[in-house]
C-alpha cells in the first residue's frame, strides 16, 4: 500500500455496516441512524485543486466535484441508479475512479469518470468477470494495475489499464495458483503469493519481465505479507508471523526472504500495517489495534504531523482519508464512537483547518451511547477482548440485552462509531460485542483455536460472554437476542440451536446455515482456497460428524426461539438457498420465522430502502420479543 490510507485484507464473510441515544424524551427515528448523509467521502485530488465529496442523487449515493474555496455549485459527475458508489479514489487531477457491480453480485466493474463530466466508463465491460484493484499506481496518473478472471473464473491476471484510452495490457498471466499480486514504486510487478490450498509460497522476480522463482514456502497458518518495497525498491516491508506468535512489520531481502531488520513488534497484538508517505518516499507509521486503533511512527515528521490533529481536534480520533501528491493538502475526518464527526481541509503549509460540516448532525454526539471495552474468561481459560454499549440514562442492571458477534469470522470488532450499535442503544437495549477465538488481531495460537471449531468453542466463547453479563447483573436472562450477519449470522443460528434456552430471540442477516451447501457454492474465485477452509472449518468427507453437528439447518429441531432472517439474492458468499433452508425447517414446525428477501441486494443490504426495511422489521422483531419500545 502506497498512501497514508488503513489497508484491508481478503477472503472473509464479514458484511459491510452502513456509513451512515439518549433515553427518555423522543427517541431519534430509526431512519436517522441509517439515512444517508447529506455530504460525506469528500476526497481532495492529486493536484489540490478539486474538492469531491458524495451525496445522494434518486436515492443513490453519487460523486460531485467543485474547486476548493469556491462557492460555486458543485458539478454531479456520475448518475448511479441502482445502487450507491461504495467509494472512489481520484486519479491525478482531473480523473476519478470507482468500482460497480450488479445488484450485489460483487463481479465488480473498473469505472472512471472526468472531473469535468460526461458518460462514465466502464473500462471492463465483461460480464460475469470480476475486476480487482491490484495497485492504484498513484505515481502513474494515467495508470492501474488490475487483476480480471475473465480468462479463469478461479483466478485473476494482472492488466495494465491505460485510463485515456481503455487499453489492456497483460502483464501477468496466472499459472493457476496466484491469490495475491504486488508491485514495485515503478509499477512493475515483482512478487506474487501461490497456493496449494494449504501451502503458501512467496515468488519474487528482479525485473518487470523476468521469471518468477519460489523463495518461501509456508504453511497458511504463517502469514507473510508483503506490504511495499523501499524507495530503491531493494528491501520489502513485510507483515509476517513466521517464528513469533504475534504478526510484526520485518524488512526482507525480496530475493530471499530472510529477515534483515524488525521494524515493529508488539507482545499483546498482532500489527495490522505499515503506512507509506509517497512524498517523503518512506515508511511513515505502523498501524495496530489495542481495544482501539494506535499508530507507532517510524517517521518523526507523521508524528509531528498527527500531533499536531490532535491537538487541534481533542477528544476525536483523527484520520486521514485523502492527500494530494505532495500531501500538503489532506482530508482529515476527526470521529469518535459517539460520532461520525466532521471532515475538515487540512493545509500544511498555512496549519489552518478549513471545516466541511458534520456527516451527521441529527445525531448528537451527547445523545450518542459510550462503546466500553470490556474482558471475560472463558471456560477454557481463554481471554475474550469485547465492547459493551450501554443505553445512556439506565442504570445496567437487568437490562435486555443484544448480543452481537461479527461475521469473518476471521476478523475482528474494533471501536468507534456504528449506527445499529447507537440504534439499539437507543431502545433500551444493551450491546455486547466480543473478539471470540479466532478473531484476527491477538496472534496465531488464538487464531488458531478456532479450527474445526464452528459452532464448538467459537460458540462457547459467546455463550460465556452472555454468561458473563448475566453474571455482573447487567443482563435480564429472559430478555436476551443473538443478532449477526455473515458468519454472525451463522453464530445467531448456532446459539439458537446449541444453548436453546439462553436466548429469547434471533435474528440472522445473510447468514450461514448449512456447512456443507455453504462450502459448495462458494464464488469460484474462493475455490483455491477450499482446502484451507477444509482445514480451518471442516472437510466434508473426513469430518462429516463434526459438521453435520455444527450446521444448523441440520439442526434445526433444537430451535425454540422466534427468528427473523434477511438475506439478498444475489448474494455470492451465502447463497440464498442458505437462508431458505432454515426457513423451511422453521416453518415446518411451527417456528415464527419473518423472512425478509431482497432480490437487488447481495452479502448485505446496500440500498437505502432495503436498509430501512430490515432495520424495521429488527425493531419490530426485538419489541415483541424482548419488550422493547417501537416508536
Amino acid at each position: 500500500m502506497k498512501s497514508w490510507l488503513p489497508f484491508a485484507g481478503i477472503l472473509s464473510l464479514g458484511v459491510a455496516i452502513p456509513a451512515a441515544l439518549a433515553q427518555g424524551g423522543e427517541s431519534i427515528p430509526m431512519r436517522e441512524f441509517f439515512r444517508h448523509p447529506d455530504r460525506a467521502y469528500y476526497r481532495i485530488s492529486a493536484d489540490g485543486r478539486t474538492l469531491s465529496f458524495m451525496q445522494p442523487w434518486e436515492r443513490r449515493m453519487n460523486i460531485y466535484v467543485q474547486p476548493v474555496g469556491s462557492s460555486a455549485l458543485p458539478l454531479r459527475i456520475t448518475a448511479e441508479k441502482d445502487r450507491d458508489i461504495g467509494d472512489y479514489f481520484w486519479k491525478g487531477p482531473d480523473r476519478v475512479v470507482y468500482l460497480k457491480d450488479i445488484g450485489g453480485d460483487e463481479n465488480d466493474h473498473v469505472v472512471v469518470v472526468d472531473r469535468h463530466g460526461g458518460a462514465p466508463k466502464d473500462m471492463t465491460p465483461y460480464p460475469g468477470v470480476k475486476a480487482q484493484i491490484v495497485d492504484a499506481l498513484p505515481e502513474f496518473p494515467d495508470r492501474l494495475l488490475i487483476g480480471l478472471n475473465k480468462r479463469v473464473k478461479e483466478v485473476f491476471d494482472v492488466y495494465d489499464l491505460e485510463l485515456s484510452t481503455g487499453k489492456l495490457t497483460l502483464v501477468a498471466e496466472n499459472p493457476g495458483d496466484i491469490t495475491a499480486w504486488g508491485a514495485d514504486h515503478d509499477g512493475q510487478i515483482r512478487y506474487a503469493i501461490a497456493t496449494d490450498g494449504v501451502n503458501n509460497t512467496y515468488l519474487y522476480r528482479e525485473s518487470g519481465s523476468g521469471k518468477f522463482k519460489p523463495v518461501l514456502t509456508t504453511s497458511f497458518r504463517d502469514q507473510f505479507a508483503p506490504q511495499f518495497f523501499t524507495a530503491d525498491n531493494r528491501k520489502l516491508y513485510v507483515a509476517s508471523n513466521i517464528g513469533r506468535d504475534k504478526v510484526a512489520i520485518v524488512l526482507v531481502d525480496p530475493a530471499t526472504a530472510k529477515e534483515g531488520q524488525v521494524v515493529y513488534a508488539r507482545d499483546d497484538v498482532d500489527v495490522d500495517g505499515i503506512v507509506w508517505s509517497r512524498e517523503r518516499k518512506r515508511a511513515a507509521y505502523v498501524a495496530y489495534q489495542t481495544w482501539k486503533a494506535q499508530r507507532h511512527y517510524l517517521d518523526p515528521d507523521a508524528k509531528v504531523l498527527f500531533d499536531g490533529l490532535e491537538k487541534k481536534l481533542p477528544g476525536y480520533e483523527v484520520i486521514i482519508q485523502s492527500t494530494t501528491d505532495d500531501e500538503s493538502t489532506m482530508i482529515v475526518a476527526a470521529v469518535s464512537d459517539r460520532t461520525q464527526g466532521r471532515r475538515y481541509i487540512y493545509d500544511r503549509k498555512t496549519d489552518r483547518l478549513t471545516d466541511l460540516g458534520e456527516v451527521a448532525p441529527w445525531l448528537p454526539e451527547a445523545k450518542m451511547a459510550a462503546m466500553r471495552p470490556v474482558t471475560y474468561t472463558t471456560r477454557d481459560g481463554l481471554t475474550v477482548h469485547g465492547y459493551l454499549t450501554l443505553p445512556n440514562g439506565v442504570a445496567p442492571k437487568k437490562l435486555p440485552v443484544v448480543v452481537n458477534p461479527h461475521g469473518g469470522p476471521w476478523a475482528r470488532d474494533g471501536w468507534g462509531f456504528n449506527p445499529e450499535l447507537q440504534f439499539l442503544a437507543s431502545r433500551g437495549y444493551a450491546v455486547l460485542q466480543m473478539n471470540y477465538r479466532g478473531s484476527t488481531g491477538y496472534g496465531r495460537k488464538f487464531w488458531e483455536a478456532s479450527f474445526k471449531q464452528w459452532g464448538f468453542r467459537m460458540q462457547d466463547d459467546i455463550t460465556d460472554g452472555v454468561h458473563w453479563l448475566v453474571k455482573e447483573g447487567i443482563a435480564d436472562p429472559k430478555r436476551i437476542c443473538i443478532y449477526g450477519g455473515s458468519y454472525g449470522g451463522y453464530a445467531t443460528l448456532a446459539g439458537l440451536t446449541q444453548t436453546p434456552d439462553l436466548y429469547a430471540c434471533g435474528v440472522d442477516y445473510v447468514g450461514v446455515s448449512n456447512l456443507f451447501t455453504f462450502m459448495n457454492t462458494i464464488p469460484p474465485y474462493w475455490k483455491p482456497y477450499l482446502a484451507m477452509l477444509h482445514e480451518m472449518v471442516g472437510d466434508p468427507e473426513k469430518d462429516k460428524a463434526l459438521l453435520t453437528a455444527g450446521s444448523p439447518a441440520l439442526n434445526a429441531q433444537k430451535i425454540k426461539a422466534p427468528l427473523l432472517i434477511a438475506q439478498g439474492a444475489r448474494d455470492p458468499r451465502v447463497n440464498k438457498d442458505e437462508s431458505d433452508q432454515m426457513v423451511a425447517a422453521l416453518k415446518a414446525r411451527g417456528i415464527d420465522v419473518p423472512y425478509l428477501v431482497k432480490d437487488n441486494e447481495g452479502h448485505g443490504f446496500r440500498n437505502e430502502e432495503n436498509q430501512f426495511d430490515f432495520y424495521e422489521a429488527m425493531e419490530k422483531f426485538l419489541a415483541k420479543y424482548l419488550g422493547g419500545p417501537v416508536r
